[in-house]
């Protein structure tokens, strides 16, 4: 007796012989024999990609440039070309007109939340409101009290790219670039085996044109000791996959928090507008290779978000826990900086429900669910793998 298993549906051939509809029978023949050759994932990608805007806030994504810090004289050198560039009268447009790829592309294909004003929240549920906790909880899906501080320590918890190089399905199949150089110790490099090119150049080159960027990077200066500018961050990836093809890839953009942290509105905002770009030509890039085409979960989010009050908390982000350490030089803000726990994310590809904006009645969608969201996005359950991570976002599955 032929039997076919495909996922939910289970049926024998000897039931259908009794059936005495023949169209019927052809049908269903045909539909199980079709629903057999579907991916293996239950969710049609094969591969995954994470980017992260670093403290980019949700009021600039869904609402554009705040008119009073873009003309203001302190945070403001280039006001008349920022309000040239990006200010529309209305809010939508501002926000379309600062990032057209996630507004034109991500959000009206895929899913998204984070926009508080239009009930929609997302947050970190780490207590510390700042880089190292929030990327350890958004990549490995766990919250760890010690991870305190942005120190140069190796991560105790496991990133879910590791995870999954544990799978020899995955085996040297992941990969992440960042421009922060802290990355190497989140992702515990001397443990994990996954790739990580983050601030420094690439030490093993694999052609002229990585022979080139290492060239560059070494000679074009950077504003910052431990952050570099995100196009080499860019052209490293794309070099990258482009040769090697890795399932699940992690890019992080650092330009947008650091420029924030320097009091640079416009720069800030210039970085915002960049990386949006650059997402378009990763994009664009994975679906000109026949393993992402059509075949490509694309995930974006922030670490954290930023300061909405007093006016000038834009540049911060810390919890009260961190801001009355005595070291924080935040202590001038004795309630934290409210609304650095607020984030947002987005997501398209194959197996993404194409809800728009996600509502959150139940409460804010939180950080720690990410990395569980990504694997079963993969076909993979993350209990068999950590079960102490955050539970996947269901709401996010088609």
């Amino acid at each position: 007796m032929l039997h076919f298993d495909s996922g939910p549906f289970i049926i024998s051939l000897a039931l259908l012989n009794n059936w005495e509809n023949l169209v019927l029978r052809q049908f269903l023949l045909s539909f199980f024999f079709l629903t057999a050759l579907l991916p293996a994932s239950g969710y049609g990608a094969d591969n995954v990609v994470l980017i992260t805007f670093d403290g980019l806030r949700w009021q600039e994504v869904f609402a554009g440039i705040d008119e009073n810090l873009a003309t203001h004289q302190d945070y403001s050198s280039q006001s008349e070309l920022l309000m040239q560039r990006f200010w529309r009268d209305n809010a939508n447009d501002r926000a379309e007109t600062l990032l057209p790829f996630i507004h034109e592309m991500v959000f009206a294909q895929g899913s998204y939340a984070g926009n508080r004003q239009d009930g929609s929240c997302a947050a970190v549920s780490n207590n510390w409101y700042f880089s190292y906790p929030g990327y350890s909880e958004i990549l490995t899906g766990v919250v760890n009290p010690a991870i305190d501080s942005n120190s140069k320590v190796p991560n105790t918890e496991v990133t879910f790219l590791e995870l999954l190089e544990s799978n020899a399905s995955y085996s040297e199949q992941t990969a992440a670039f960042a421009s922060w150089d802290v990355f190497p110790f989140i992702f515990n490099v001397e443990r994990s085996n996954v790739h990580v090119n983050a601030f420094s150049i690439e030490a093993n080159p694999f052609d002229a044109h990585e022979e080139f960027l290492n060239k560059l990077q070494s000679e074009i200066p950077t504003p910052w000791p431990a952050v570099r500018n995100d196009a080499f961050t860019q052209q490293y990836a794309l070099s990258y996959l482009r040769r090697e093809q890795p399932r699940a890839i992690f890019i992080s953009y650092g330009e947008t928090d650091d420029f924030a942290h320097d009091g640079k509105y416009d720069e800030y905002i210039f970085a915002a507008n960049r990386t949006d770009g650059f997402i378009e030509e990763l994009w664009s890039t994975l679906q000109s290779i026949d393993q992402y085409r059509d075949n490509t979960v694309l995930f974006i989010t922030v670490d954290h978000g930023r300061g909405e009050s007093p006016p000038d908390s834009w540049m911060h982000h810390s919890s009260q826990q961190a801001t009355t350490r005595s070291n924080s030089g935040l202590t001038q803000y004795a309630d934290g900086i409210v609304g650095s726990e607020a984030t947002w994310f987005a997501a398209m590809g194959p197996g993404v429900a194409s809800r728009g904006q996600i509502q959150t009645d139940a409460g804010c969608i939180t950080s720690n669910r990410i990395a569980a969201t990504l694997m079963q996005f993969l076909g993979e359950d993350y209990r068999d793998y950590n079960p102490a991570m955050g539970a996947p976002i269901q709401v996010l599955f088609d």
